[in-house]
């Protein structure tokens, strides 16, 4: 089997986004085993030869929040959230349909605003030259990225989550 064969039929999404949510989570899962290979790394360290990992727990910090922010488009994209539907049943189709539009909305719209914010402070990071304590490394560059995935995160809920509510019916 081929690659390009094993890439559409693991992903459902059509043409550049499924390249986009495989890279992501390629992304996301490499930076997983990262971080379960410098936990190991840290803790064999720390027990074998009194002598643990120096910036572990900020390479830990800066990995979870590549891997989380990574996800994240993806998740929103595919409607992966968590739902709690006890109305669904006694509203119908049209009001959860339009609480879910309005869900949509709010999301991506706080989701806009917050990555602006967010990107201002990585800006200013930046500018000031913010850096880790135990690593020097500057962290206004995760930060933007962090608003980066989260401005890609609300796009993709204010598009494709409205397509999906709206023309694609629930399995």
């Amino acid at each position: 089997m081929s690659f390009s064969v094993w890439l559409k039929e693991h992903y459902d999404e059509k043409g550049p986004a499924r390249w986009l949510a495989f890279l992501l989570e390629v992304m996301s899962a490499s930076v997983l085993f990262t971080l379960m290979a410098l936990t190991c790394v840290d803790v064999l360290g720390r027990y074998l030869f009194n002598s643990p990992l120096h910036g572990g727990t900020e390479l830990t910090e800066i990995g979870l929040a590549v891997m989380v922010f990574a996800a994240m488009p993806v998740i929103t994209w595919r409607g992966g959230h968590i739902v709690v539907d006890l109305l669904d049943r006694f509203l119908g189709g049209k009001v959860v349909k339009a609480l879910s539009l309005f869900a949509a909305l709010v999301m991506s719209s706080s989701l806009y605003f917050l990555a602006l914010r967010i990107f201002e402070l990585g800006e200013r990071s930046i500018r000031r030259g913010v850096v880790t304590e135990f690593l020097g490394m500057p962290s206004g560059y995760v930060v933007q990225y962090i608003a980066i995935m989260s401005w890609a995160t609300a796009f993709g809920m204010i598009t494709y989550g409205v397509y999906r509510i709206l023309f694609q019916d629930k399995a």
